[in-house]
């Protein structure tokens, strides 16, 4: 009896010993990792600002999860993706919700705007003054050291804006960042570490030649016969045609070992009718967090949002048509009525209904106090 009780025990014993190894296996994390940010959190906000871009933004999830298994090369950035597309769909803002998402800021993030770097003496502003120039020895560029290098838990954000506007000579100068995640300043005294870092390109190349198949004029028609009637092109779709068009126009316009240097290369769609609602109601939510200063809020029916999107409603310039639309509906009448506001009034809603080609504001849904006969772009 003595022996068959050891023996029980002992099961029992080992039986204790793998359930806790078991609670222990599952209440720990499931990865061994520095990186201190929840993906789906993260992606859960990226998604709750970036509309239309389904497939970007899910390629952009996908990179981010190797990013913070740390799996990525030692000696190079973190990542390096080129983003190409039309304006006004969405490239630059993407990157302010990925800096908002795991920094808790929109503006948490080094941007460079190409745009002012045209000349080919510019490359300094990037690099530092060279040994014998002004400036020389206080080692200066435009780069946030801090917000390039992040921290221990969380990865630096580096945004090159409109890359194409820049000197070729500027360009080239982000090769040895690209390829080796550091950058020296000319006076070599001063070294900027990018390895910590996830870096962003944008482009408009290709922005004409989709403005002019979105146009549909003869020229544009010409043009895409042209295009479809390239074997390899047969049977694509509109957007996989200009998909072609904008990867031709970058290898065009980087050179290949620029472009070898990229880990992704993601192609924009241009925003449709049908997908701008989403659009319009972060586009109101914003307005409404900036008037609450002044006890007031703006609601639209259906009707209004109706003949606001599709005044806003612009292939060739995105997002940013919408919002100028708002500004002339929506902010201008808005602004009017605040005007006739005192401190002390209460609070109000602002009800907007669509009325054939125009508006009409009613105040807590009663009181009529605005109406426009016609709204222009």
């Amino acid at each position: 009896m003595t022996f068959i009780a050891e023996k029980l025990k002992t099961i029992h014993q080992r039986q204790e010993q793998a359930t806790g190894e078991e609670e222990d296996r599952s209440s720990s994390p499931r990865t061994v990792t520095r990186f201190r940010f929840d993906v789906d959190r993260v992606m859960q906000q990226v998604r709750s600002k970036i509309f239309g871009q389904d497939e970007v933004v899910g390629r952009l999830e996908e990179m981010l999860r190797v990013v913070w298994s740390d799996i990525s090369e030692p000696n190079r950035p973190l990542y390096v993706a080129l983003f190409l597309g039309p304006t006004g769909v969405g490239k630059t803002e993407t990157v302010r919700a990925l800096a908002e998402a795991i920094h808790g800021s929109a503006e948490a993030f080094c941007r460079i705007d190409m745009n002012t770097l045209a000349q080919e003496h510019y490359a300094a502003a990037l690099t530092g003054a060279p040994p014998g120039y002004v400036g020389s020895k206080e080692g200066t560029s435009l780069f946030d050291t801090q917000r390039i290098e992040g921290s221990y838990g969380k990865p630096g954000i580096v945004l090159f804006d409109e890359l194409e506007k820049a000197n070729d000579q500027v360009i080239y100068s982000l090769l040895g960042v690209l390829d080796n995640g550091m950058m020296v300043l000319s006076s070599g005294e001063k070294t900027i570490n990018f390895r910590n870092s996830i870096i962003f390109m944008t482009s408009n190349l290709g922005a004409q030649d989709i403005t002019e198949f979105a146009d549909g004029s003869m020229k544009a028609f010409w043009k895409k016969l042209g295009w479809v009637a390239q074997p390899r092109h047969w049977g694509a779709s509109e957007r996989e045609l200009l998909r072609a068009i904008v990867q031709k126009k970058t290898e065009h316009r980087l050179s290949p070992e620029f472009i070898n240097r990229i880990d992704d290369i993601y192609v924009f769609n241009w925003l449709r009718r049908d997908g701008l609602g989403p659009i319009l109601d972060s586009l109101l939510d914003s307005l409404n967090r900036r008037v609450l200063k002044h006890r007031c809020m703006v609601l639209l029916d259906p009707s209004a949002k109706e003949l606001v999107a599709s005044l806003g409603f612009d292939k060739q310039y995105g997002a940013r048509s919408l919002k100028r639309a708002v500004r002339t509906c929506i902010e201008i009448p808005l602004a009017g009525l605040l005007g006739n506001r005192r401190q002390d009034d209460p609070f109000v809603t602002y009800y907007v209904r669509g009325r054939r080609k125009g508006l009409a504001w009613y105040e807590d849904d009663e009181r009529l106090v605005y109406e426009s006969q016609e709204v222009t772009r």
